[in-house]
């Protein structure tokens, strides 16, 4: 995508620099170039860091040492982000940041020592010509409103957006298309906490994953989903034996015959091993399957496939049951696990009370799930679940999970980017030379 501004054209570098993957591609673009993870790791055997899409490619996954340059949603170390960046642009996007401009996607409230941190990176490290910048909320409200034009959420400029990422969570009420950062809520807890508390689950009961902290991240993604009816998956999660219906097992690589980890296939189960649930049960069982799909339907049938090839002596496995729904359930109920944190649904209802009276009705009907932890089969049900008995009748209540809730950010901030008002919005790096960092970002919030 080209812009004129000042003479000079030039073309626009989109980012969504996320702390667990780095997604980037040009302006206009319908899907990013690159999605790499945002982080540099080494393996035992090497001496030599990897960095972003090169660690996809490794097979010495067992132990690998991952430095990230985001903690806590914050960019702590520009050296480490200096080189992902230069990879991304250089290999990926085969562009010269002399040449472009860039609109770059920024958590909520980052400091303001970040801030000249990353103004520093991106004017004087890389020479970009012009800088704007947006966050996830507003971004994911863009591009949903260019999807469903005569939704309410578009028409009414407005919605509540549920941003549960790497590091945090926020919820964000948009108004105007613009974030109403007065009345954001925030909850400290991300797909790395979730990723933690499930390395200190296995490694308290099977194996020390400690360290595994890559692997971890796949059982995750793989197995983990958000419960519907907690009291009943624990009585389930009780039953001994590969007769549990929760019960999955995952292999760990080895280094030679498994390079990666995965999913054991499940073995058929004989009629007399199959556990008797009551007809109360298995409506309820019926309820999850119709909402969690897939994940669902696997929670009550034993698929019936041929054992793995591999001889299981020959095997590390971790055997899941429980740990697959309470991980997740870290977002709904932290106090449950001695955290001062309101639960998700609760931090929807601060944030939209903190808004004008007239604009609740308008939010509850717009609330948009956006971050990859709402890829969990069953997180819009369960805050369905969660979040009605909070909020009085005379409310509707309608949740929508964003289309690609992990490039949705990626793909507003493109939409936006693409926009002919966009060099009225970058600040250039001849006014930041002479303005500095806090004046330029004033024109940010406006």
């Amino acid at each position: 995508m080209k812009r004129t501004g000042g003479g000079v054209t030039s073309s626009v570098v989109v980012l969504d620099n996320g702390a667990g993957y780095c997604k980037a591609g040009m302006a206009g673009q319908s899907e990013p170039t690159a999605v790499v993870p945002n982080c540099m790791a080494r393996p035992r055997s090497a001496k030599k860091w990897l960095i972003a899409d090169q660690l996809l490619e490794c097979d010495d996954i067992q132990s690998i040492a991952i430095k990230r340059p985001i903690d806590r949603g914050y960019m702590i170390s520009p050296e480490i982000e200096r080189e992902i960046w230069d990879r991304v642009f250089k290999v990926h996007l085969k562009v010269n940041p002399t040449e472009c401009g860039l609109m770059l996607v920024e958590p909520l409230f980052t400091l303001s020592s970040i801030q000249k941190a990353t103004d520093e990176l991106v004017f004087e490290d890389f020479g970009f010509q012009s800088f704007c910048i947006s966050n996830s909320a507003v971004s994911a409200h863009a591009y949903q409103a260019q999807k469903a034009p005569t939704s309410i959420l578009a028409r009414g400029r407005t919605s509540l957006v549920v941003d549960s990422g790497f590091s945090f969570t926020h919820t964000v009420p948009v108004f105007q298309n613009k974030a109403v950062t007065t009345a954001a809520k925030r909850i400290n807890l991300g797909g790395k906490a979730l990723t933690n508390y499930l390395k200190e689950l296995v490694s308290y009961r099977a194996w020390n994953v400690m360290d595994e902290t890559y692997t971890m991240e796949d059982v995750k993604e793989k197995l983990c989903f958000v419960s519907l009816d907690i009291e009943r998956d624990l009585n389930i999660a009780r039953v001994k034996g590969k007769s549990n219906a929760l019960r999955r097992e995952y292999v760990l690589p080895d280094g030679v015959k498994h390079k990666r980890g995965f999913v054991k296939e499940l073995e058929p189960l004989s009629d007399d091993k199959v556990v008797n649930v009551s007809d109360e049960d298995d409506d309820d069982d019926h309820h999850m399957d119709e909402d969690q799909g897939e994940e669902g339907r696997r929670h009550r049938v034993q698929r019936k496939q041929a054992p793995p090839q591999i001889k299981q002596e020959d095997q590390q496995e971790i055997t899941l049951t429980n740990e697959r729904f309470l991980v997740p359930e870290m977002l709904f109920h932290p106090a449950d696990l001695g955290m001062n944190e309101a639960g998700l649904a609760e931090c929807i209802v601060r944030a939209i009370n903190a808004c004008e009276p007239e604009l609740h009705a308008l939010l509850y009907q717009s609330v948009l799930l956006t971050g990859g932890n709402t890829l969990l089969p069953g997180f819009k049900n369960r805050l369905e679940h969660e979040l009605r008995p909070l909020v009085t009748d005379d409310f509707n209540i309608n949740i929508e999970i964003v289309d690609c809730p992990i490039l949705a950010a990626w793909k507003g901030a493109s939409l936006m980017a693409a926009r002919p008002e966009f060099h009225t919005w970058a600040v250039t790096k001849a006014e930041y030379e002479e303005d500095g960092t806090l004046r330029c970002r004033q024109r940010f919030q406006k």
